[in-house]
């Protein structure tokens, strides 16, 4: 069947050699995306570590068929699990997602490029691992950074300028095609077998944005990530093997991509590939909150430490007129809620529970979704007061690729006439134009991290080892997952 479709001479998809040409032939040179590359990474797996903390998310965790042991598996950071890389990919993507807490990329989509680790480090860790096994080199963690930079430039480009929400679909979409195109090089791929499966890829089901709006939002949009990344790796996988590819996957006439999911509409594309967007991507530092709502919890935490007195009580709380949220249109189409929230997938996403919990507490952590804090009467009352109204500029400077602003205002008014002070913000300290600002509470959200997992001298050697990029770089990937793992 594979020998029939050649014969035919099609001509594929013009995307998917570009995908394909970029993976294969494009050496990375940017010392700043090696850089960046490595403070993602360790974020990322310290997200992870902290997602052990919640029930919901272990209990995703492990082989599919209880007691099954893979040789040479991939190690699951923080447990006792060795995984086929399939399943191991599953396991790391939905840990790193599970608590909104990794690194995000916005534009015309949006989403978190470092998703893509959980097929990226799976798939490195068990060729390791068989590698050592077969009396062979392993991969360095180099190989894993400038995976990640590659995966995260793919993701990134494509939701420039083409929006997969608005017709519908789920932003996962990007990490299945992205963990697919790095993993089917690390496999060995040629650059037809990396067309072949990035084909695959783009035909297969898609998913919908159904979990992650009202009235059905729930935890599926922690693992959908894990197994978009696990599905790229079986994807690559059966290629591997001789599985066959279809051309024009996105262009067919009728039954492509384009044609059935897309509305008929192709991809459009304003710069070539490179490690842009990792040198730009966004981390989530201070609070694990939907990105589109960052700066407006800075907003409020500077209100909480100007008027608490005010908004403390529920008494005192009667006495606000109202609370204007002035943000950009991305946000309110994504996080500008109202009425009951059901769970805690409802209340990340929710730009009044998140403003309010800030305002009240004057900080904003995961445990802040859970039932117990949500039960606060306070949090309704407040959230009943907000208006949420967009500003043109900030929906303008959100989509400046020479800003990618993220702009909040918050402002309080009262019932007698007075009024607080606006406190706006236009980037979070997870953008790019903070970074000095950002990396040493990055690093110090690892840290933390880390103590949540192991002890103080295991923290503290994978600390030496992460920090430096000559070091970090010639780590074997097996020798550094271990020191990660419970086994």
């Amino acid at each position: 069947m594979h020998s029939i479709v050649k014969q035919k001479n099609q001509k594929p998809d013009e995307i998917l050699v570009r995908i394909a040409n970029y993976v294969f032939d494009y050496k990375i040179e940017s010392k700043e995306a090696l850089e960046t590359a490595k403070y993602c990474l360790i974020d990322t797996l310290g997200c992870g570590l902290e997602a052990l903390d919640y029930p919901a998310c272990v209990r995703h965790l492990g082989p599919t068929v209880p007691g099954s042991i893979i040789p040479n598996g991939t190690k699951i950071p923080g447990t006792n699990f060795q995984l086929d890389p399939i399943n191991g990919a599953f396991n790391i993507g939905a840990m790193i997602r599970w608590l909104d807490f990794n690194d995000t990329w916005l534009a015309a989509e949006w989403g978190h490029p470092s998703d893509n680790l959980g097929g990226i480090l799976a798939v490195a860790d068990w060729i390791s691992r068989t590698n050592v096994s077969n009396k062979k080199t392993p991969l360095q963690m180099k190989v894993v950074l400038e995976a990640m930079i590659k995966a995260h430039e793919i993701q990134g480009i494509i939701a420039l300028e083409n929006s997969f929400n608005r017709v519908g679909l789920d932003h996962v979409v990007l990490v299945k095609i992205a963990t697919t195109a790095v993993v089917s090089q690390m496999l060995g791929a040629s650059k037809e077998q990396i067309i072949d499966a990035l084909s695959n890829a783009w035909v297969d089901g898609q998913s919908l944005r159904t979990y992650r709006h009202a009235p059905n939002t729930g935890s599926r949009k922690s693992w959908a990530a894990g197994d978009a990344t696990s599905r790229g790796v079986r994807l690559a996988l059966m290629v591997m093997k001789g599985e066959m590819g279809y051309p024009t996957a996105l262009s067919a006439k009728g039954w492509g991509f384009y044609d059935v999911l897309f509305n008929g509409k192709s991809f459009k594309f304003k710069q070539d590939f490179g490690s842009y967007v990792m040198e730009n991507v966004l981390f989530k530092i201070s609070f694990p909150a939907e990105f589109h709502a960052q700066t407006a919890v800075e907003c409020a935490l500077t209100l909480h430490k100007k008027e608490l007195h005010k908004i403390d009580e529920a008494e005192k709380i009667d006495l606000i007129e109202r609370i204007d949220i002035t943000t950009h249109e991305s946000a309110i189409r994504i996080i500008d809620k109202t009425g009951p929230l059901n769970n805690p997938a409802d209340r990340d996403h929710c730009i009044q529970y998140m403003v309010a919990i800030a305002l009240l507490k004057g900080n904003l952590t995961a445990q802040d979704y859970e039932d117990e804090v949500a039960n606060d009467p306070r949090i309704d009352i407040l959230r009943a007061k907000m208006r949420c109204n967009e500003k043109k500029q900030f929906t303008l400077d959100y989509l400046d690729p020479s800003k990618r602003s993220i702009a909040n205002a918050v402002q309080i008014f009262y019932k007698d006439g007075s009024q607080s002070k606006l406190v706006e913000v236009e980037y979070p300290v997870g953008h790019k134009l903070r970074r000095s600002e950002g990396i040493p509470k990055l690093i110090q959200k690892f840290k933390n991290n880390l103590s949540k997992q192991f002890d103080e001298k295991q923290s503290s050697r994978i600390v030496e080892k992460s920090l430096d990029n000559k070091i970090l770089e010639k780590i074997p990937v097996n020798e550094y997952v271990d020191m990660y793992w419970k086994g």
